[in-house]
């Protein structure tokens, strides 16, 4: 079983970043890097876009053009977050693929890391233990 909607998608995956910047520690090295990030899924189709600068989470609407395009399915996208993904790995494999500054990006992935027991807290939390792997 996977994301049931496109929406499920932008609230769990995106809804990580928000913690990202909530966060005491995370938030102001995840800001400071200045960067703006755009993640395309497939299956179902969503687009979630950080702005780092102004800390906002959204479909890329208004917001500034990314330094960085990751396009992935969801359901990539979902094990990322659980810690099961290799992301150099699955981008050698063209799971992932990054157009732009892919340095910026690979600079995150420490972040990230903290945030996997967030994740996968809020699916347990929310009643989609189903999207553990």
């Amino acid at each position: 079983m996977g994301f049931a909607s496109s929406d499920e998608v932008v609230t769990y995956i995106g809804g990580i970043f928000k913690d990202a910047f909530a966060d005491p520690e995370i938030g102001p090295k995840l800001t400071a890097t200045g960067q703006v990030f755009r993640f395309v899924f497939t299956d179902p189709e969503a687009t979630v876009c950080v702005d780092a600068p102004t800390q906002s989470v959204g479909d890329g609407t208004g917001q500034p053009p990314p330094a960085a395009t990751m396009r992935m399915a969801a359901e990539v996208g979902n094990a990322y977050w659980q810690g099961k993904v290799n992301l150099p790995m699955a981008m050698a494999k063209g799971q992932i693929t990054v157009q732009g500054n892919v340095a910026s990006l690979l600079k995150l992935a420490p972040l990230g890391k903290r945030l996997f027991p967030v994740y996968i807290a809020r699916l347990h939390d929310t009643g989609r233990a189903d999207l553990l792997l």
